[in-house]
């Protein structure tokens, strides 16, 4: 039924794929659907499933259409955040709706909405410049709202030493704009450690502190030892380094009882100044320091990264001022995306929608805006190819 959508008109392709409900790490049709029309278009199309022990088996596509000049990638997820409790929403999470201006459903901004504009982005540039197009492919996983062992990162290996593909830029459609689209893109990202630190005592009776050792209290020595001070200043086109803590527990129902352990979990997020392995280095003095029973373990989920300003970011800014009227301010602030993995293989740049509701209840879009992030992809080919 979708072969028969206008794949120029991004709204019908995000209602297509929000009624999919593609929670991490399933595809369900929206890979069926993206096939679909990514042939139309002419791009020749691969679906490939990654397995790893330990972790779900994950679908991934890469189409590609051979033009004149560099590969130019568009790259994004299909897979959405679980709804929660379907009943808090206004609409099924997974029906789409449009009301005033708005389409409901959950992925309308984290990322349908933006993987529709793009392929209708395409789709507006071929109708009108079909001979001019330079290279142009996608790469979509199903694996980035989870824990991204067999999607994007995998996929990249893959296409290109089993593919002999190469990408030369990439366009990662995540919902960059905080307010009003054309307001930032993001050129790099802060880096991510995850920790977990518990510390050892001995229970004993709150009346006979004497006779045993409460390690909330170590554990808190310790938290403050890691949050007291800033962990850098920032610099150019970072912002400072930030520890959060995320919880701390004891397990402890009584208030008569010293605890045994006490545990706590914490993330930070890192600039360029440290690597993963110097982030984790300074995690461990500062509890080495303090001394006393306790264990450590972190993850580093994402090294921190900077595409410099360049013909990437400067086309795309060229793109937003000509559609929006807006210059894109250059960013690194936010979470982690799969940009992380991307930017080992070419400069990558990620712009998408607005971001006021992503994984939130009643996540939406404005109509308005799918269509004018579509004209800026579309003029954003153009740029690229004249640049």
């Amino acid at each position: 039924m979708y072969k028969a959508l206008m794949l120029t008109d991004p709204l019908p392709l995000a209602q297509a794929l929000i009624r999919e409900p593609s929670v991490t790490p399933l595809s369900a049709g929206c890979f069926l659907f993206l096939q679909e029309w990514l042939e139309q278009l002419g791009f020749t199309v691969w679906r490939k499933v990654f397995e790893e022990a330990g972790h779900p088996a994950t679908e991934n596509l890469y189409a590609r259409r051979a033009g004149r000049g560099p590969n130019l990638c568009f790259a994004g997820h299909s897979d959405v955040v679980p709804p929660g409790d379907a009943s808090k929403w206004s609409h099924p999470p997974f029906e789409p709706v449009i009301k005033e201006g708005y389409l409901y459903g959950r992925g309308a901004e984290d990322m349908k909405g933006a993987i529709a504009c793009m392929v209708a982005g395409v789709a507006r540039f071929l109708e009108h410049h079909p001979d001019e197009a330079p290279t142009l492919s996608f790469l979509l996983t199903a694996d980035e709202e989870g824990d991204a062992v067999n999607g994007t990162k995998k996929a990249l290996h893959w296409l290109t030493e089993e593919l002999g593909e190469r990408i030369d830029y990439c366009l990662v459609g995540e919902p960059t704009n905080p307010t009003y689209l054309g307001e930032m893109a993001k050129i790099g990202r802060r880096g991510s450690l995850l920790a977990k630190l518990t510390v050892r005592g001995r229970q004993g009776h709150v009346a006979y502190p004497h006779l045993a050792d409460n390690p909330i209290t170590r554990l808190v020595a310790m938290l403050h030892a890691l949050k007291e001070k800033p962990i850098d200043a920032g610099n150019a086109w970072f912002p400072p380094s930030n520890l959060e803590m995320t919880s701390i527990d004891a397990a402890n129902p009584t208030h008569n009882l010293i605890p045994a352990t006490a545990t706590a979990h914490f993330n930070i997020r890192f600039n360029d100044g440290f690597t993963g392995a110097q982030m984790q280095e300074w995690v461990r003095k500062r509890c080495e320091a303090l001394g006393g029973a306790y264990e450590l373990s972190m993850r580093v989920s994402g090294e921190s990264f900077l595409s410099p300003p360049g013909p990437l970011s400067e086309a795309l800014v060229r793109a937003c001022e000509a559609i929006t009227g807006h210059t894109p301010a250059l960013s690194t602030t936010g979470g982690t995306s799969d940009a992380r993995f991307i930017r080992e293989y070419c400069p990558v740049i990620e712009f998408g929608t607005t971001g006021f509701t992503p994984h939130q209840v009643n996540e939406r879009v404005e109509v308005a805006v799918l269509e004018q992030l579509t004209d800026v992809y579309a003029r954003f080919i153009g740029e690229m190819t004249a640049s």
